[in-house]
């Protein structure tokens, strides 16, 4: 016969219970980790191992990561792929010559490939028939249609491709162009990088039109680029198909908008306006003058502001949020990123239109608490926890959504987001991401929109790359063509397209039948389901 009162078992135990054991439970393994993790490093000091590394990233991304498959056990033969070889265009066949013996017997070939690059200087001089007419003027034989300077395409597509994609500085460019045999001064090579690409900006252009009309979500970042020896910010725009680079003076909400805007120079009062303004609390009085009976364009900045004047709109702040408002109804009145999502590291100046928060900063904010006691630790590790767990099983939603499962991830991060640690600065922060529920969970209702801004961080590395190494530029032409050359490489890269193949197709040398990338990007636009 059993002795005192019988202890629950978990059958017995209510859901708030359960909840409330496997919380405690997290919370003794994460000490339990912490102390392990001491004991190692101790272990490590006495035996004169390596030390603690440094600290890195979360890796939130790679830890929520499904685990690979594994390589053996299904019983399936591996997938051989085609050797390399089959994938060349042969240019010669040569055949090695070997003298048979009697009685060898012929067993066909074996190929053998050899890749090779052959670098040479071409100069070709045009001699032109001059004749002077019996009324004594001079008539010179026109060049060929395709020469258009003293220096061809072929030099110009190698210099574009070096430059802006290999990242090669224009002093290391005229060191190899000497090597080689080309006589071309510093001067001349910045003329061909910077000048006269007239139809690479329209298409660039194009690239940014299309992509935020058709965009279903964008994801945006910036990043410090200096102009003409003075501070300013390149910022990124794109999806999975485009990427769009602006280098502007500053950064601000108003700038993003006319960023955003690109080409389009109007300012438009229309339902989309008024949105804008109500969303960001603008006072009744200034959006009671602004209100039109009709949508009204207004072609430019100087009738924008004469307008605002004429209502008696002249405050700082006034003017500044009419002003957003009105690129808001601009971009709405055009097409642009109508129903689209901007996903960002939550920068103020991104927080435009629907908004949505990328996770990986988010919970970077709680990676870097500081943290003094072992129960302040402690704490910070199960949250942590909790946000990775609640990441993986987001992703997997995106995957197969359901309204079961959204009604259960709504709730998860209440109860994650509201939870009290004792540790002062930990809640608060919490508390502050609750705030952004609907920017974090965005996912929920659109599950094509990515949780992180990954793909903008990877797309801002190139002009970060080129700043660190090449400097700040020092004319329009050299800030226009860096971004429109960077804009067009990603966009190439994201649509599986060879830039050098591009570049020649652009500039006449060959005939890869690479499309326009604006229609490129439309295309794909609309083999997407909805």
């Amino acid at each position: 016969m059993p002795i005192g009162p019988e202890l629950p078992t978990l059958e017995d135990l209510c859901a708030a219970e359960l909840r409330s054991l496997v919380v405690s439970l997290l919370g003794t393994v994460a000490q339990l980790e912490a102390k392990v993790a001491a004991l190692s490093e101790e272990i490590a000091r006495l035996k004169r191992l390596k030390g603690r590394p440094t600290l890195k990233p979360s890796g939130m991304e790679k830890g929520t990561d499904a685990p690979p498959a594994p390589s053996g056990g299904t019983g399936r033969p591996k997938r051989r792929d085609p050797p390399k070889s089959a994938r060349l265009i042969v240019d010669e066949d040569r055949v090695v010559p070997l003298a048979p013996q009697p009685g060898w017997r012929f067993k066909g070939f074996k190929f053998y490939t050899v890749q090779d690059l052959v670098v040479e200087t071409r100069v070709v001089r045009y001699w032109r028939p001059c004749y002077r007419t019996p009324e004594g003027k001079l008539v010179v034989a026109p060049l060929p249609p395709e020469v258009t300077g003293h220096f061809g395409a072929n030099l110009v597509r190698f210099l574009l491709s070096q430059h802006y994609q290999c990242r090669v500085t224009m002093p290391l460019l005229h060191q190899q162009l000497q090597d080689v045999g080309i006589l071309i001064s510093t001067g001349q090579i910045s003329n061909l990088l910077t000048k006269g690409h007239e139809a690479f900006h329209t298409e660039k252009a194009a690239v940014k039109q299309a992509g935020l009309e058709t965009a279903r979500w964008i994801s945006v970042d910036d990043t410090g680029a200096r102009h003409l020896g003075v501070n300013g910010v390149t910022t990124q725009v794109g999806d999975d198909r485009f990427t769009s680079f602006d280098t502007v003076a500053s950064k601000s909400r108003l700038m993003f908008l006319m960023t955003l805007r690109g080409a389009f120079q109007d300012y438009v009062i229309n339902p989309a306006a008024l949105l804008y303004l109500h969303e960001h609390d603008a006072p009744e009085t200034l959006i009671d003058r602004l209100v039109e009976p009709d949508d009204r364009v207004f072609a430019d900045e100087d009738v924008w502001t004469d307008h605002l004047i004429a209502l008696g709109i002249t405050g700082a702040k006034a003017v500044r949020l009419a002003s957003e408002a009105a690129l808001a109804g601009s971009l709405d009145h055009h097409g642009l990123l109508q129903d689209a999502v901007i996903v960002s590291d939550g920068a103020g100046q991104f927080d435009v239109l629907r908004h949505g928060l990328c996770w990986i900063h988010a919970e970077r904010l709680i990676h870097r608490l500081v943290t003094v006691t072992e129960e302040q630790r402690a704490a910070v590790a199960l949250v942590r926890h909790l946000i990775w767990w609640l990441y993986r099983d987001l992703k997997l939603y995106r995957t197969d959504p359901s309204a079961r499962a959204r009604a259960s991830l709504k709730a998860r991060f209440d109860r994650l987001f509201t939870r009290t640690t004792g540790f002062a600065e930990l809640d608060e922060l919490l508390a502050r991401l609750q705030l952004r529920k609907a920017e974090l969970l965005v996912t929920l209702e659109r599950p094509e929109v990515p949780l992180n801004t990954n793909s903008s961080e990877r797309d801002v590395r190139d002009p970060v790359t080129l700043r660190k190494i090449s400097g700040s530029t020092r004319a329009e032409d050299g800030r226009r063509c860096r971004d429109t050359f960077l804009s067009l490489k990603k966009t190439c890269q994201k649509n599986a397209i060879s830039f050098w193949a591009f570049l020649g197709d652009r500039l006449g040398i060959t005939v890869h039948g690479i499309a326009h990338l604006p229609d490129l990007i439309r295309q794909r636009a609309a083999l997407k389901p909805v």
